[in-house]
């Protein structure tokens, strides 16, 4: 499928990749991982061809069909559904050439390969994955420029998936994905049939949809088979062979060097320090193992307030006079470790504002213990920051009364040292305005943390950094992630808001996501009723009734003593094309009944 051959590449004479090679096989599942900044989403754009090589070559097998999922979608006055589906521009190009086509042959070879790419089937694909990523029935219709960024990119992602290529190129996919469209997007991932290549640092769903680990390290791209914890295994494993032939050739070689530096000038001795210096050059020497270095970063630890922080009793919160949640009962201790799971758009976001204080409940009662002081991040507050200042005059704007060794430190805990304080925030990257925003949410040491998906930019080591710092934290925490790790090692309660409630769910998050996945299954209806039942099976009755007349007609279209017969041909081909036209409404009928 994909062969990398000795490739080289710079940027700014900085050397990303030299002489780097791997091969790819249909079907593998990749996943391409290493720290920020080395070079992941530049080896996309080379395979793409939107970046020219420095040296080497990329082959792709003729006639394979390559898609790059887009990280800007522009906005469009085609609605969700229409640009999904014409994202997929090969099938498009094929209906448009059968629908104006007057060459009956060709006419009828359209028709065969469509059929095979089911391509009649467009609305009820594209819809599916859609709802599978998150948008309700009834929003497929909105234009795309009606959307925020990251339900745009949520799109962008639905095309990729939609165009169905031979090789898919994932660029941190589940990025703008709530928990529930995560489940489903592995769902989808593990049954594609497929080769596609994935950068992501999320090891969870890393784990649960690769066959093998691409690492990109010191200028090279190795292939290891395998889920993500399988290759940390084996690289650890390397690194440790490698550490240790490197410690003996050291050994060696500081022998030699030594008796060359005795000897090698004695006329005795000279030939034989001669003949141990060719041995030396000889050795195929290793390099000592680099460890990537992962910035570790801890919050400040808060006053013991006592038991209760918080207490929220019997609240209706929302916005304009319109409830999103209703019959909020909730109580936040000093050691509350909560998640809260729901797809987006259900008022996850609304009730960290209302337990933060940005909105007031329209009915009920929030009890919370005076001297409470809460840290708020949200992902969103990356572009809010002052990118014509440095970090250091950030941290100094919060305090003017704190000397300059203090601001130093509390930096200095989040990773920054002198250099990287002093360095415009527009020149950082996405992990390290994440971590300046945790040093500006913690900076008055507060009680609570409330997180709304904190690892959206931070590499694996830095998220296990990030929960390492959160169990070491001691007081209570309330975390909005579609990351499986954070919320298994550092929660213990799972909130469900969903439907206008906040509810608990009472076991464990692989339990929930069992939960989910039996939402997604299409074979199970519980809570439709007889008439939608009824409704459901006089539509698939008539879908197949229309098959079977369009197979009838294929057939017609076929036999030897109408393929000179025009207008014959011409009434068939009208006839076929209203009959697809209504096996698509059907099926959008049929979508449209199941989701109710």
């Amino acid at each position: 499928m994909l062969d990398v051959n000795k490739i080289s590449y710079s940027v700014s004479q900085r050397k990303l990749f030299e002489g780097a090679s791997f091969k790819i096989p249909s079907g593998y599942h990749v996943g391409l991982v290493g720290q920020n900044g080395i070079g992941k989403t530049t080896l996309f754009n080379l395979i793409d061809k939107s970046l020219g090589l420095d040296e080497g070559t990329i082959n792709i097998e003729k006639n394979k069909k390559v898609s790059l999922l887009e990280q800007e979608i522009p906005q469009s006055d085609l609605s969700i559904l229409e640009y999904v589906i014409a994202s997929d521009s090969y099938v498009q190009d094929l209906i448009n050439e059968f629908e104006t086509s007057v060459d009956q042959n060709r006419i009828l070879e359209l028709s065969s390969i469509l059929e095979d790419l089911d391509a009649f089937k467009d609305n009820w694909k594209a819809s599916y994955i859609l709802s599978g990523l998150g948008f309700h029935k009834n929003e497929h219709s909105k234009k795309l420029s009606e959307l925020s960024g990251g339900w745009r990119n949520r799109v962008g992602l639905a095309a990729s998936l939609y165009s169905n290529p031979d090789l898919l190129l994932l660029d941190e996919p589940t990025n703008h994905l709530d928990f529930e469209s995560v489940v489903w997007f592995e769902n989808f991932l593990r049954d594609f049939s497929g080769t596609f290549i994935m950068i992501s640092h999320d090891r969870q769903v890393l784990n649960n949809t690769v066959d093998h680990i691409l690492h990109v390290e010191n200028l090279g791209l190795n292939l290891y088979t395998g889920n993500y914890d399988q290759f940390e295994s084996q690289l650890a494993q390397k690194n440790l062979a490698q550490d240790a032939l490197y410690k003996k050739q050291q050994i060696f070689k500081n022998n030699v060097m030594r008796y060359v530096n005795k000897f090698g000038a004695k006329a005795t001795k000279a030939k034989q320090a001669q003949s141990r210096l060719r041995a030396l050059e000889k050795l195929d020497l290793v390099d000592a193992v680099i460890s990537e270095r992962s910035i570790t970063f801890t919050f400040p630890q808060p006053k013991n307030l006592g038991s209760s922080m918080l207490l929220i009793n019997q609240v209706e919160v929302g916005y304009n006079k319109s409830p999103v949640l209703k019959d909020i009962n909730l109580s936040i201790s000093n050691d509350s470790r909560i998640a809260l799971v729901g797809a987006n758009g259900n008022g996850k976001s609304t009730l960290i504002k209302l337990i933060y204080g940005n909105i007031t409940p329209m009915s009920g009662q929030i009890i919370r213990n005076k001297k409470l002081k809460i840290g708020y991040f949200a992902q969103h507050q990356t572009d809010e920051l002052d990118v014509t200042k440095t970090a250091y005059e950030i941290i100094s704007d919060l305090d003017k009364e704190k000397p300059d060794l203090f601001l130093r430190g509390v930096l200095g805990r989040f990773g920054f040292d002198k250099e990287k304080s002093e360095t415009l925030v527009e020149k950082l990257s996405g992990g390290e305005k994440t971590r300046l925003l945790f040093c500006i949410m913690s900076y008055h040491s507060p009680d609570l943390l409330l997180l709304d998906e904190p690892t959206n930019h931070l590499d694996i080591d830095s998220r296990i950094s990030l929960i390492n710092s959160l169990n070491a934290f001691e007081g209570a925490i309330i975390l909005v992630s579609h990351d499986n790790d954070i919320i298994e090692k550092v929660t213990d309660q799972i909130l469900v808001v969903s439907d206008g409630k906040v509810e608990s769910f009472s076991e464990d998050l692989l339990n929930y996501k069992l939960y989910i996945k039996d939402q997604f299954d299409p074979t199970k209806n519980k809570n439709k009723n007889k008439s939608s039942n009824k409704k459901i099976k006089k539509i698939e009755t008539e879908i197949n009734k229309l098959v079977l007349k369009k197979e009838e007609i294929e057939i017609e279209m076929s036999l030897p003593k109408n393929l000179d017969k025009f207008e014959t041909l011409s009434n068939l081909s009208d006839e076929y094309q209203l009959i697809n036209k209504e096996i698509k409404k059907l099926e959008n009928d049929w979508i449209n009944e199941n989701a109710q």
